[in-house]
């Protein structure tokens, strides 16, 4: 018996951890045979509502002309509340030792599931850890530093090698869409060959079209005073964000400088306690320094032009509103550039 539990967030990534996963567990074994696949349409019941059955059923069932049996069961998040999983958990505790099962923790996509997805329940991680298999989380980190370290591995995990420009080229090509490097690796190694160095100039050529960026690397370029990165940035995030939806994420940024403009924060902790932010301290940090880089008077200057610009954007200027973010992403880079 074995059992492996995915989870994630990007389609894409878990699609690719799946097939990795179901290749190794197959090995020799016939796939039209040993492999049984299951997702949310298996998971639906007359009454409209969700139900394990099927997959308890397929993980007990017998291997056919084969040795063993493959069973995967996708879509499990719609499984989220308490007692749930219940079902699993037995099952675990009896799974035969002809059968591989593969539990993928993810999203459903009939109907949409909304919001942050449930994280899987301990008493399930639980279980498969006390049945001696393994929990593999394919979800990229979300900070700067490790979402970089995650992008190196994967590009250290392909059999290509990449010159140090190519890996720049890589993560500003690939930007907050973790998913696009799958396709990515898959054109470089089919184009390049299995082990071939990889140049900047080969991602620009095979890479396609850039992906999204983060929106605290928005944050960071106006932070360094880099005008022309700031409108690079910006261009990126535009397709995928209305921009009052931008002009509000900025202006809530200045707006916690000007609550810790002379509010005597000694450092991130306090500075945090003041802007009543939970968590991690680093956001703080940062918002912090930058108030006393920038100063009393440029962040009065910098809520201004923020106003400016939400006026500009409900129809005062007849401007596009492109040419309105434009205009104010490089007035703010140059506050910090001075």
């Amino acid at each position: 018996m074995s059992v492996q539990l995915l989870s994630g967030d990007d389609p894409v990534l878990v699609a690719e951890a799946v097939a990795r996963v179901v290749k190794e567990a197959l090995g020799d074994e016939d796939r039209s045979l040993a492999l049984e696949q299951l997702d949310e349409t298996s998971w639906r019941d007359p009454d409209g509502g969700w139900r394990l059955a099927p997959l308890v059923d397929a993980a007990q069932t017998e291997p056919f002309l084969t040795s063993r049996r493959v069973v995967v069961g996708r879509h499990l998040a719609r499984f989220s509340r308490k007692g749930d999983t219940d079902e699993l958990v037995r099952l675990l505790e009896t799974l035969p030792d002809t059968t591989h099962l593969v539990l993928v923790w993810e999203r459903g996509a009939d109907p949409p599931m909304g919001g942050r997805m449930p994280a899987v329940p301990k008493a399930l991680a639980a279980a498969v850890n006390e049945a001696g298999g393994d929990s593999l989380s394919v979800t990229p980190p979300r900070g700067k530093s490790d979402a970089h370290k995650w992008l190196r591995s994967q590009l250290e995990q392909s059999g290509l090698r990449f010159e140090p420009a190519a890996v720049a080229a890589v993560d500003d090509l690939v930007g907050a869409d973790r998913g696009n490097i799958v396709g990515l690796l898959r054109t470089l190694a089919g184009a390049l060959g299995t082990g071939a160095a990889v140049s900047a100039d080969d991602v620009a050529v095979y890479g396609g079209d850039p992906g999204s960026v983060v929106p605290w690397e928005l944050d960071d370029a106006i932070d360094r005073g880099d005008i022309g990165e700031s409108l690079r940035v910006l261009h990126r995030l535009l397709p995928s964000r209305h921009p009052l939806q931008m002009l509000t994420a900025l202006g809530g940024r200045y707006q916690r400088m000007l609550r810790l403009d002379g509010a005597g924060a000694a450092d991130e902790r306090q500075a945090a306690q003041i802007l009543e932010m939970k968590g991690s301290t680093f956001p703080a940090k940062k918002i912090l320094g930058q108030t006393r880089r920038l100063g009393s008077e440029k962040v009065a200057r910098a809520i201004r032009l923020l106003a400016d610009a939400d006026l500009a954007l409900r129809g005062t200027l007849d401007w596009p509103d492109e040419l309105v973010m434009e205009v104010l992403v490089a007035r703010l880079a140059a506050l910090s550039s001075r």
